[in-house]
């Protein structure tokens, strides 16, 4: 059995003028299609800022952990695998920005 979990940062235009990132939307899911559904709808929404509260969103990079669960003799055991999946319309800049950032979270 695999279970997905997500986490990140967003870039986005400020109210007033301005680029910066914040925390992304926590996830959970049981599919990876759907996980990547659900990010990028966030994201075109504008709610995968967590509360920030951004004129509009530009993208995002998001941290995926995919946990795989199986019992063996009675006993459950997990491995886990990290990766990381660049969101949205980011230039070559505003992707090194949000690198630098996601190991913060």
């Amino acid at each position: 059995m695999k279970r997905y979990e997500a986490t990140g940062i967003v870039y986005g235009y400020f109210w007033g003028g301005g680029e910066g990132s914040y925390k992304a939307r926590d996830y959970k899911e049981d599919s990876r299609d759907e996980l990547i559904k659900k990010i990028e709808t966030d994201l075109k929404s504008g709610v995968l800022d967590s509360g920030m509260g951004y004129e509009s969103l530009i993208g995002a990079l998001m941290l995926i952990k995919e946990i795989e669960t199986r019992t063996i003799e009675g006993k459950e055991f997990e491995h886990t695998e990290f990766y990381e999946k660049y969101f949205g319309d980011l230039d070559e800049k505003q992707r090194r920005f949000l690198k630098l950032g996601v190991s913060v979270y």
